[in-house]
């Protein structure tokens, strides 16, 4: 049921609340706990909050802020170019990976990993985790640049032969990392397996800046295109109509997602379902005007994958689950309802 106007801000409040609660939650819960109050002192230090012992100050800000930080950034914007393919293909089973942008920086991060050990060896040893950040990076935006000039025609850019394109991309990329992972040794395809499920584990100051620094044009930019992607909505002829300069948004959307995304995959790894299935939980309550949509995704996506992450340093504590392996478990069964959900309404 869609909410009436005068109680969409009261959702957004209401989800503002829940990413405050799963920032405290993020802070406060892991291997070693630490108290609520406790964790508030640690952040509050600077601005006269009484101290509190030395090893909790360092794990709440060495360990565990940073990580908050990166998955809040990660989360918000995934959610938000979710939200925005979705708009743009007229699905609400679309997902920024359908064009190819996670598999391209999947494969990036493959080839630095094996070929570059293998071919420079110690060399880049000491580089390598930054190598793969920017060999992720790399990856995505070249496939995403492939899959645009593919969907270019005479007519214009053409949504269904991007998403074709972006499908046959997926299994290229999806190949040649299954021919990586086979060439590579019992290292490297350890690092490459858990680099694929996605982590927070490696975050600090330095990447989580790299990574809000590249999606801040998206956070900027994408909520400004609310009224073009609601004219989408109707189709692009109505939305020509509409004055809407269709060409120019498409690419902009295209090019956003990748920065986004694409920044996201190399900083965290592979998180999958958070850009499907947060976009359409919000579309359920506020319904399918972006102006609301966009804000009240990122906020429930940065509070679901710090909630996720919560959950991946407990279930086996001390020892963590990749965090891909968690928004996967929570996300696919919602997918298959909303896939027989779908079909039910005759849209296949």
């Amino acid at each position: 049921m869609v909410l009436q106007p005068r109680n969409k801000r009261l959702v957004l409040t209401l989800l503002l609340i829940l990413l405050l609660l799963a920032c405290l939650l993020s802070l406060a819960l892991g291997p070693v706990s630490i108290a609520p109050a406790d964790t508030l002192r640690a952040l509050f230090w600077r601005l006269g909050a009484s101290a509190v012992p030395a090893d909790q100050q360092l794990i709440v800000e060495q360990i565990r802020l940073p990580r908050l930080l990166m998955g809040a950034v990660a989360g918000a914007t995934l959610a938000l170019t979710g939200a925005a393919m979705q708009g743009l293909f007229r699905n609400p089973l679309a997902d920024p990976g359908l064009i190819g942008i996670s598999s391209g920086a999947a494969l990036g991060a493959a080839a630095v990993i094996v070929l570059g050990s293998v071919l420079a060896g110690s060399l880049v040893a000491g580089w390598q985790p930054y190598l793969t950040v920017l060999g992720a990076f790399a990856g995505g935006a070249a496939c995403t640049a492939l899959v645009y000039r593919l969907g270019q025609s005479m007519q214009g850019t053409s949504v269904a032969s991007m998403l074709l394109a972006g499908i046959a991309i997926t299994a290229i990329s999806g190949a040649l990392v299954g021919l990586l992972s086979y060439l590579a040794d019992d290292s490297m395809l350890r690092t490459l397996t858990f680099w694929n499920m996605g982590s927070l584990a490696g975050a600090d100051y330095a990447r989580v800046g790299l990574l809000a620094l590249c999606c801040a044009p998206v956070w900027w930019r994408l909520p400004r295109l609310a009224p073009a992607l609601n004219a989408l909505l109707l189709g692009e002829s109505e939305a020509r109509h509409l004055g809407v300069e269709v060409e120019r948004v498409k690419r902009e959307l295209v090019l956003l997602t990748a920065l986004g995304v694409g920044a996201c995959v190399a900083a965290c790894g592979l998180i999958g379902f958070v850009g499907l299935v947060v976009p359409h939980l919000v579309r359920l309550l506020l319904g399918p005007d972006h102006r609301w949509l966009l804000p009240a995704s990122m906020l429930l996506g940065a509070a679901l994958l710090l909630l996720s992450d919560v959950v991946a340093r407990l279930l086996l504590a001390p020892a963590e689950l990749p965090l891909g392996i968690i928004t996967a478990l929570l996300g696919a069964p919602f997918f298959l309802s909303l896939l027989m959900r779908v079909r039910r309404q005759g849209a296949f």
